[in-house]
């Protein structure tokens, strides 16, 4: 296929809700950030490694310790973030990099000394957080 020449209609995916079983004893509250560990259970973020990021979840999702019992629904997409602090702070030169998960609500520009999963691509910083390509 040769570079365009001129407009043409490019297709695009719009992002769908997921529902994945939900990992023993995790509490995923609503607005959380969603993850799949190796087993492929949804867990919350945290600083972690092998982390797949899902989506945000929709609403809190409590899990006793059976892994599965419970299932959580997430929205993947462009979603806001909290930005990490001092010298792990995202900022606009930033855009178009990984942003790695801290914690269920937090980014950082790091791994952490190759602790964290990635969590996105960073598309854009503002004055309240980071937003991030997330579970696309």
């Amino acid at each position: 296929m040769v570079a365009m020449t001129k407009d043409r209609v490019t297709r695009v995916q719009p992002a769908v809700d997921r529902e994945d079983p939900v990992a023993a004893n995790q509490t995923i509250f609503a607005g959380a950030m969603v993850f799949l560990n190796a087993a492929g259970f949804a867990v919350k973020g945290s600083t972690a490694l092998g982390l797949k990021p899902r989506g945000i979840a929709v609403k809190q999702a409590v899990n006793g310790a059976v892994a599965g019992d419970e299932r959580v629904r997430s929205q993947p997409g462009e979603v806001r973030v909290a930005n990490s602090s001092a010298a792990d702070a995202i900022t606009r030169a930033d855009i178009g990099a990984s942003a790695f998960c801290v914690d269920d609500q937090t980014v950082a520009k790091t791994n952490g000394g190759n602790t964290r999963s990635v969590a996105g691509e960073i598309v854009n910083v503002d004055d309240v957080g980071v937003w991030i390509k997330f579970g696309l």
